[in-house]
């Protein structure tokens, strides 16, 4: 690897730090290095918190060494002033002589200006390093901005024999409890995790992170309940945290809970751009086949993940087919993780 690679390495790698924490911003990562050793390195920590760049000059014990110094970062500087002030301004003040660059920042806030605003102050601009590794960190973030909705992903579990629910809709458990536990990570690392209503009847799901030791914070909870038929009396609805209920009769908010109203033949695209519009950057779908299915056909999804484990139902509701592409496969104590790309 080229030199400028393992340092924008080392920024992605303390990036994903953030992860589950900054959203609606990306992660980002920051190191600074003087005659090839870091002297100081920092991550977006918390949405609304110090950016990436901040943090990294703070942690330079010697200031004097930034004006002969090489700063890497995964994303553009920022230019504009948002929750905290620019982070170009920043560079240019600190007179850091060059900047390496993974990814050009798409919000049109920011767009080339930060880039920009560093040139005209003199400073070597350098871009494109490890940028397809540091997007594909980042999906979320130019999937929400380049599409107006949230990164979405559906995840179920199905038999050996390709099925996933009883006959009956009585809950039976078909992954494993790794598996399980997986997903309570994938929970803590998403915006939302999105229900339909015959799982919400059928399984009363809970939707939290609870079976995973790092809680960073709980998801948004979405459950559509078009015909607004659901008890109240369900764990979805007890105001632990933050839940939408979409719905054709009725738009309504009280503490933790909003019923959102949306016309019939848009409904699951104007749900996705209510979502977009509340800063819900990614998704996590647990629902049913029917559900599922409909997603698929609709082309509104971005990534499949499938837990096949290796013992049949024999009878039972049949599973989506998985779309796209298999971007990973893993074997997690008997049962088979398989993940799929659009």
């Amino acid at each position: 690897m080229h030199t400028d690679e393992i340092f924008m390495q080392r920024a992605m790698a303390i990036a994903q730090l953030g992860r589950g924490s900054v959203s609606p911003n990306p992660m980002v990562g920051c190191v600074i290095v003087h005659n090839g050793v870091i002297i100081g390195e920092g991550y977006h920590r918390r949405y609304g918190e110090a950016h990436a760049e901040v943090n990294a000059v703070n942690a330079v014990a010697n200031p004097e060494l930034l004006s002969e110094s090489t700063l890497y970062v995964t994303l553009e500087p920022c230019s504009h002033f948002g929750k905290t002030p620019p982070c170009a301004d920043l560079i240019v003040r600190h007179r850091i002589p060059k900047v390496v660059v993974a990814n050009v920042d798409i919000n049109p806030l920011v767009s080339g200006n930060g880039i920009r605003k560093l040139q005209e102050a003199g400073i070597e601009v350098q871009t494109g390093v490890l940028a397809r590794e540091a997007a594909e960190m980042n999906r979320r973030f130019f999937t929400f901005m380049r599409h107006k909705r949230p990164y979405i992903i559906l995840k179920w579990a199905e038999s050996a024999d390709g099925l996933m629910a009883a006959a009956d809709r009585r809950p039976v458990w078909i992954s494993n409890r790794l598996s399980r536990q997986l997903v309570h990570k994938w929970r803590s690392e998403e915006d939302a995790v999105l229900t339909g209503a015959g799982t919400a009847l059928h399984d009363n799901p809970r939707l939290n992170v609870r079976d995973f030791p790092i809680i960073r914070r709980q998801p948004y909870r979405i459950v559509i309940d078009r015909s607004l038929q659901l008890p109240p009396d369900l764990h979805l609805f007890d105001g632990s945290q933050p839940t939408i209920c979409y719905n054709l009769h009725r738009s309504e908010e009280q503490p933790g809970l909003i019923w959102q109203q949306l016309p019939a033949g848009t409904f699951l695209t104007d749900l996705f751009a209510d979502l977009y519009e509340r800063k819900i950057q990614s998704v996590l779908v647990e629902a049913g086949p029917r559900l599922l299915q409909t997603l698929i056909a609709l082309d509104l999804y971005d990534e499949i993940r499938l837990f096949r484990s290796a013992h049949p139902m024999g009878d039972g509701i049949a599973a989506p087919r998985p779309q796209g592409r298999m971007v990973a496969r893993e074997n997690l104590l008997g049962d088979e993780l398989l993940v799929f790309r659009k």
